[in-house]
């Protein structure tokens, strides 16, 4: 007796003279071997059954095929190989048709270009996105995709990642026929029947000349310069311009050849271990402790405390998930502002012709701007985002505790405050949470959900499902000044201040950083955000600073002189008639000089490299630390905070899977050498040193975590 679970992943049958080749292998019908296997053996069928004058290939369940099984990556290759399949498909004597429903992506995609004929679903979605993974289309998408749709829209493709609808996708080329109706086989065997009358024959996209190949090799020219300065230190996305090139110079099996031999680079690449411990990591983030004892309560009311920009981003999150909002602040003039900070989002967008006026009508339809805290009485869960001062934020939570109803979820959304000390305020700890979104709330993707001591668990499960829901990625994090990101911050800020005093200028700094990979360097963050946000919290640390730990005061004295960046016009940088981007200010390293000789330090030279060092140790160090006290339940976490919030380079992977490629004994070893000019800051973490002494390395404690 053989049950479901025993059935081949890929099936067989005849209907009529059509052989249908249905892929089962839920829940997306990923490229394992055994699908791969399966779709050779079943081409194979076709070709010997006389009987047969047609293939249908036809994915089970909710997609087409979403692309390789990206498990299988750094393993042993298993054959037969996906060229391998896509080839023999392409061969095939026998007329084979595709029809495509959800997702045919990656590999997928790859499978249906090498079929004869494409029919699509409305809901079809299509693309090749392996460049987020640090990979090329390594199955011959990157020679039949501009044999169908144009060299230039098919490496525009490739390169944005992005997926094509249905229609989008019929007016590239890729698509033959749009047809209506869900069931993909139906729709197939109508396609196929249709073609038969016709008297279609196999019609292979190896074949297709690729036209006026002097233009598409222009175009290719000026996407390979566009791409060398948009893709920063990136490996793929140059090789994915070669291989097009390639599909344009050379005959369709060399090209292939080139193809597989630049995929296999990328494959050998750090950045795609990188890239792809960047992508299963923000899946792994949602799997914490408290979902095991707990649903999330129910909610769809919402209220946001707070009009300023960061509570506009949160209600325009909100709105966007499908939520009723009613936003409060202190009186008409306060909310009236607050309500044009939503609308001035939503006009954007019609302004960009990304939204009409009656679709921003009908959000703002769901939002209530008020002025009396007793218009929030019934609603599901309130998110306060006022001034940053913990006396304040425990004034608003008094109010909140007096009239929301019993079961309502109070969330503060706070960079370093005690949430602990603001639940305190309350008669009922157990529904407080901290919620620390990113500025601009509305764009940024991380949400740090921080957890204090007395939280009941199905309040950690809401505050999860709320993040889904505004499609952001969540973290889990303990209280902490700062929880994870911003307390590593503050480390790594620290450590760029010392080189700054020691010798290089904060110029440099940046650009060693940019070089890196992140977008901004720490200085020029800081005038993107505002000096004095940051003065704010040195002088408030100041009481509890330990005397003998090493302070640098420069950027205090660019802050006294009301240089708090660009909202002030200058900061670390000038930034002459509202300029967005600054320029280098003499003034600034003419203070940098005088604090230098203040402590008599005479300066010496950096490079990009040994700036780097620092900066990535301190990183490191300050994150062992967090994981050690149980601030962040894994270093996934670590990493997932500062790819999502900090602009940290994607294709490192997150700090912490960049010390494990790098290798945590060399990440130590610098510790400690740095360690001989400054003990106290340069302390190694205890878990970094246990570490390293059993041979271990942060990802074994993402696995013991699981």
């Amino acid at each position: 007796m053989s049950s479901a679970a025993e059935a081949p992943v890929v099936q067989t049958r005849r209907d009529g003279d059509v052989l249908v080749v249905s892929i089962n292998n839920p829940p997306v019908n990923a490229l394992g071997q055994a699908v791969r296997a399966g779709l050779l053996a079943a081409i194979e069928q076709a070709d010997a059954d006389a009987g047969a004058r047609a293939v249908l290939i036809v994915g089970e369940g909710k997609a087409f095929i979403a692309g390789a099984d990206i498990r299988e990556f750094g393993k042993t290759p298993q054959p037969p190989s996906l060229p391998e399949v896509c080839n023999r498909i392409e061969a095939s004597n026998k007329l084979v048709v595709a029809s495509i429903h959800g997702a045919a992506l990656g590999g997928g995609l790859e499978v249906a270009l090498s079929a004869h004929y494409r029919v699509a679903l409305p809901a079809a979605k299509l693309g090749l996105p392996e460049v987020s993974l640090g990979l090329l289309p390594g199955a011959g998408g990157t020679q039949r995709a501009p044999r169908l749709m144009g060299v230039k829209a098919a490496a525009d493709l490739m390169l944005s990642g992005k997926h094509l609808s249905a229609k989008a996708a019929q007016a590239a080329g890729l698509v033959d026929k749009l047809a209506e109706g869900e069931d993909p086989v139906a729709t197939g065997l109508a396609y196929v029947q249709e073609l038969l009358a016709q008297g279609a024959k196999p019609r292979r996209t190896r074949d297709i000349e690729i036209a006026d190949k002097p233009a598409a090799l222009a175009e290719l020219d000026a996407l390979a310069a566009e791409t060398a300065k948009k893709s920063r230190g990136l490996f793929s996305p140059l090789k994915i311009v070669e291989c097009v090139r390639a599909a344009v110079e050379l005959p369709f099996d060399q090209g292939l050849a080139q193809e597989r031999a630049s995929f296999m680079e990328c494959l050998a690449s750090p950045q795609r271990a990188g890239l792809i411990h960047a992508f299963f990591a923000e899946r792994e983030t949602a799997k914490i402790p408290e979902a095991k004892a707990a649903q999330p309560r129910h909610f769809s009311r919402i209220a946001v405390i707070g009009g300023g920009t960061m509570g506009a981003g949160i209600t325009v999150s909100a709105l966007d998930a499908g939520l009723t909002v009613t936003m409060i602040e202190r009186d008409a003039e306060s909310i009236a502002r607050g309500q044009a900070n939503v609308e001035k989002v939503y006009n954007g967008l019609i302004a960009k012709g990304r939204m009409t006026e009656e679709a921003k009508a009908a959000i703002m339809a769901r939002y209530t701007p008020s002025t009396s805290y007793d218009d929030i009485r019934d609603v599901d869960l309130v998110i306060e985002a006022v001034f940053e001062d913990i006396e304040v934020k425990k004034a608003v939570f008094k109010e909140l505790d007096r009239v929301c109803k019993p079961g309502a979820v109070l969330a503060t959304n706070t960079s370093y405050l005690d949430i602990d000390a603001i639940a305190a305020a309350t008669s009922r700890p157990q529904d407080v949470i901290g919620l620390h979104f990113f500025s601009p709330a509305n764009i940024m993707k991380l949400l740090e959900i921080v957890v204090p001591a007395k939280v009941a668990p199905d309040v950690v499960t809401t505050a999860f499902e709320l993040a889904k829901k505004m499609k952001k990625v969540p973290v889990r994090a303990g209280v902490c000044d700062g929880f994870i990101g911003n307390r590593i911050l503050a480390v790594y800020k620290q450590a760029a201040d010392y080189i700054m005093e020691d010798g290089a200028s904060p110029y440099e700094i940046d650009e060693a950083v940019r070089g890196f990979g992140y977008p901004m360097g720490p200085f020029q963050v800081t005038d993107l955000a505002g000096g004095d946000i940051g003065w704010a919290t040195r002088k408030r640390r100041a009481a509890t600073r330990d005397p003998k730990a090493r302070y640098v005061e420069i950027a205090d004295r660019i802050c006294e002189r009301g240089w708090f960046g660009q909202k002030t016009g200058r900061g670390f940088y000038l930034y002459p008639q509202g300029a967005r981007v600054g320029q280098p200010d003499p003034e600034v390293l003419a203070i940098v000089d005088a604090e230098r000789a203040k402590k008599g330090i005479t300066p010496r030279k950096f490079t990009a490299d040994e700036i780097m060092r620092r900066y990535m140790a301190a990183m490191v160090n300050e994150g062992a630390k967090v994981l050690e006290e149980g601030i962040a339940l894994r270093p996934l976490d670590i990493d997932v905070t500062f790819l999502s919030g900090y602009g940290f380079p994607r294709f490192r992977g997150g700090p912490m899977k960049w010390a494990d490629m790098t290798g945590l004994p060399k990440v130590l070893a610098d510790i400690r050498e740095f360690a001989k000019e400054d003990a106290l800051f340069w302390k190694p973490a205890p878990l970094l040193e246990k570490l390293v002494a059993e041979g271990r390395d942060f990802d074994s404690l993402n696995k013991s975590a699981a």
